[in-house]
């Protein structure tokens, strides 16, 4: 095998939060729905791969009934904070604060940004804490369970994709030789 490293990253199986389509709050840990649970005992990854999971109970939840119950818990696969934002769903944000949760999103999205949704991380400390992560891994072969806010963080980081639909249950899978990325696979949840 060639020195590099195959990296797939996991969003967690659906919750009801995902489902109502609300920003969860920090201390919020949704197991996931009946749904879920069957779309995580379907993936499809790398057994022999070393895993990792975000500390939160979903995602958790996501590796062990993928086949992985003894994933290391690391914090920063941990979604981002949401601040204000947490609890609500874009309509009820729009309502409240006019075109402000679109600046506030944009800056939590942006690595260079000292901004974000007030009360909540800022574009560049979320992506210094998954950056932190990726310049840890070793060579060989990863599997993440994560959440959407780090999962895109990281395709932003490796191969600058500024934007990607990734629902829950999806895996993105990176490659990385001789400091360079690529994307090699982004698969929707089956």
């Amino acid at each position: 095998m060639p020195e590099g490293l195959t990296l797939h990253l996991v969003r967690h199986a659906p919750t009801l939060p995902n489902a109502q389509r609300r920003y969860p709050h920090p201390h919020e840990d949704a197991p996931l729905t009946p749904t879920g649970e069957a779309l995580a005992r379907r993936l499809d990854l790398p057994r022999s791969a070393l895993a990792f999971t975000s500390p939160l109970g979903r995602a958790r939840q996501t590796a062990h009934l993928a086949g992985f119950p003894d994933a290391l818990p690391h914090p920063a696969l941990a979604e981002a904070s949401f601040g204000v934002m947490a609890g609500h769903t874009w309509a009820e944000l729009e309502a409240a604060h006019g075109d402000a949760p679109r600046a506030w999103i944009e800056a939590l999205s942006d690595p260079a940004s000292p901004h974000g949704p007030p009360g909540g991380d800022t574009g560049q400390g979320f992506h210094a804490r998954v950056q932190g992560w990726l310049d840890t891994l070793p060579v060989g072969e990863v599997v993440a369970f994560t959440h959407a806010g780090p999962l895109l963080a990281a395709l932003r980081l490796t191969v600058h994709l500024a934007a990607v639909a990734a629902p829950p249950g999806t895996v993105a899978t990176l490659r990385r030789e001789a400091g360079h990325w690529w994307l090699t696979a982004l698969r929707p949840p089956a």
